[in-house]
């Protein structure tokens, strides 16, 4: 969930990739923020980033690249 959230999904988002509701997404983020002591959703991407839970999409080659 932490790796989706870190995507910059919204809540519809995340529920329709997790298919649930958006409730149960809005219970799950909360439930993240308050165990991992953070402020917001942005602190958790922080968070992912900086423990390589995520980080950016892989690059595609450049054009006429190797």
């Amino acid at each position: 969930m932490l790796r989706l959230l870190a995507r910059g999904l919204s809540n519809a988002e995340l529920a329709t990739e997790l298919t649930v509701s958006t409730a149960t997404i809005k219970t799950h983020v909360a439930s993240i923020l308050t165990k991992l002591q953070l402020r917001d959703r942005v602190q958790a991407i922080v968070l992912a980033y900086q423990t390589g839970l995520a980080g950016p999409p892989p690059s595609s080659p450049a054009p006429g690249g190797p």
